[in-house]
């Protein structure tokens, strides 16, 4: 068999590695040829029609001769003793487990991938003297869970390896056949167990107690992964109440989405940021970081909602006190529209996002600021006079139109307001929405108003583009040259960027400051500080513009140099003692007072 293997393998090294894709752009195709070298790191190389095809044909011979690879290694790896000297067979167990030389492959995998910030609690977890808790890493697909495991894994002394399980939960295992093999394991001196995609186990939540009452207890460290991380919610909040350190991986600042993907570019982030399905891409190519990326388009964001966040909460509720927590989601289920009312929800905030962004720009502004700004360009090729020439209340008329109509699927059962309601909640829970604090500079009004920001703005972003796009479609749109739709789409993208920006900001500052400082947008009865940041230590207070701009302008500083609005400020949240912009130019520059600071490094400062 190990001649067998060799043999293979020679022939697998003369044939091409990677994958060819064919892409369509501007009416004509590009055919690409993509592979890994030996250091990992990613090729794309543009070829021939006829190219394309003989790598196709070569490609799909070295797929077949790597299958049959992998069946003899796993043949000789089962038939391979672990460093402990048994192995799964031998043990008897009856979940798809790993350990020893086939766990040692496994982890490999991980090797050369940046960490986490949350990899530190894991690792405190397991090594720490704590008993009666298990550890729960949860989060949206793509966002890192399995690598935290192998990580670890590489991490461990040859001693902690050799008394390491991975498990891989399946949805034929129950609690029972889980809490048979762990007492094998228990009996045989396994310590460190991690069992992946748990909440797949139709009995796990509410059951879930076992893993920390019983073998947690015992001194066996237990983490818990899953891609359903509403059961992990639920889980935490009953039956694991108190005896759960909960690593949470959903949610990636820009400061960490900049370090793993070595990139410190604002629009990248908000372009794609989320997940990290384009960890492996150089984000200088293009073409590869919009075909690979979760959130390319509008169809990927459609994709990954329908798999990774309405499937999360339909699997959860369902297996939740036996189906038994559906609420007012109970119809709309038992209809089989849940799924759909999910997906709609969230497209719904994102379609409100952005029609507040051109409504903002073309109705309350009545196109005005567009028009000039296009007009005016300072480069000649971005001037355009296509907004003076167009019929402005007609395409007011038609943008709110076409703007407030959405598909109306025929729904026998309609999402009702408090259904909605329980929706938002279990988004919040999913840690895939999050909400700031919009505040009023008078002392004499109370305002309760939240803003909603999505915490991967990808998904945001490539659905409010497909918006935008849309309006492409409108008659009184296509009368226009092809350089003067492209300049209006380019202005309100630019815009709805700008919006986005400001949001990033202000959830990753709330996140990462202290609980003793506040931060919030603060509203005047004209105008607004975009961000206030107040410590309640000291009472006083930090105010904050932000552009999506690479230029200093004295017009930037209208809203901070405003008399009338910091007397406000001052009187209800104690001494400014400081007024920024945040922006993408270089930092240190200050003007009126007013000091500006590279919005990356901003970030990455937090």
């Amino acid at each position: 068999m190990n001649k067998e293997i060799e043999k293979l393998q020679k022939e697998i090294n003369k044939l091409p590695a990677g994958g060819v894709t064919k892409k369509k752009i501007n009416n004509t195709y590009y055919f690409y040829h993509q592979w890994k070298d030996a250091t990992g790191k990613r090729h794309y190389d543009l070829v021939t029609e006829t190219e394309f095809a003989d790598l196709k044909v070569l490609i799909e011979k070295r797929r077949e001769l790597e299958k049959r690879l992998k069946a003899y290694q796993k043949e000789i790896q089962l038939k391979t003793p672990t460093s402990a000297g048994q192995d799964v067979l031998s043990l008897n167990l009856t979940s798809n487990a790993m350990l020893g030389a086939r766990l040692s492959v496994m982890a490999d995998q991980a090797k050369g991938y940046e960490k986490r910030d949350c990899y530190e609690i894991l690792k405190n977890y397991v090594y720490s003297r704590e008993s009666d808790k298990v550890c729960l890493i949860y989060g949206l697909r793509r966002t890192g869970k399995t690598t935290l495991i192998r990580q670890l894994l590489l991490d461990m002394k040859p001693e902690e390896f050799s008394q390491a399980v991975y498990i891989k939960a399946t949805p034929s295992d129950t609690i029972a056949s889980i809490n048979t093999d762990l007492k094998l394991l228990w009996e045989k001196g396994f310590k460190y167990v991690f069992i992946d995609e748990v909440t797949l186990i139709s009995d796990f939540i509410d059951s879930a107690s076992l893993f920390s009452d019983v073998y947690a207890a015992g001194g066996m460290k237990i983490v818990l992964s899953g891609t359903d991380s509403l059961g992990f919610y639920f889980a935490a909040n009953e039956e694991l109440y108190d005896r759960a350190v909960m690593v949470h991986t959903t949610f990636i600042p820009f400061r960490e989405h900049s370090r793993l993907l070595r990139t410190d570019s604002v629009d990248e982030y908000i372009r794609y940021g989320g997940t990290l399905k384009a960890g492996e891409l150089g984000f200088e190519n293009n073409d590869a970081t919009s075909f690979d990326a979760s959130f390319r388009d509008d169809e990927s964001a459609r994709r990954y909602i329908d798999t990774a966040i309405c499937k999360n909460i339909q699997h959860s509720l369902a297996y939740y006190e036996n189906g038994g927590h559906f609420r007012h989601l109970k119809k709309l289920y038992e209809a089989d529209e849940l799924t759909n009312a999910i997906n709609r929800i969230i497209q719904d905030m994102n379609h409100e996002f952005t029609k507040e962004v051109i409504l903002q720009e073309f109705v309350s502004r009545d196109l005005r600021s567009a028009a000039q700004m296009l007009r005016s360009a300072p480069d000649v090729n971005m001037q355009t006079n296509a907004l003076d020439e167009m019929n402005i209340s007609g395409v007011i008329v038609k943008l709110k139109s076409i703007l407030s109509i959405r598909e109306k699927e025929d729904l026998s059962e309609q999402v009702s307001q408090a259904a909605a309601t329980e929706i938002r909640e279990y988004l919040k829970a999913l840690d895939l929405i999050d909400y700031i604090d919009i505040e009023t500079a008078s002392v004499d009004v109370g305002m309760d108003e939240k803003k909603v920001i999505f915490t991967q703005p990808g998904m945001r972003y490539c659905q409010a583009e497909a918006l935008v796009y849309s309006l492409l479609r409108d008659r009184e749109f296509k009368l226009l040259s092809e350089r003067e739709k492209l300049l209006i789409t380019h202005k309100i993208l630019e815009d709805v960027r700008g919006i986005m920006l400001k949001d990033i900001v202000l959830i990753e500052t709330r996140k990462a400051l202290p609980k003793s400082k506040m931060v919030f947008k603060l509203q005047f009865d004209v105008g607004e500080f975009e961000m206030v940041v107040y410590d309640s230590k000291t009472d006083s207070c930090e105010i904050y513009e932000v552009k999506h701009s690479d230029k200093t302008d004295e017009k930037q500083l209208k809203h901070l140099l405003n008399q009338e609005h910091m007397k406000l400020t001052e009187k209800k949240y104690g001494k400014i003692t400081g007024k920024y912009v945040l922006y993408n130019g270089a930092s240190g520059i200050v003007l009126k007072d007013c000091e500006y600071k590279n919005v990356s490094e901003y970030l990455k400062s937090l």
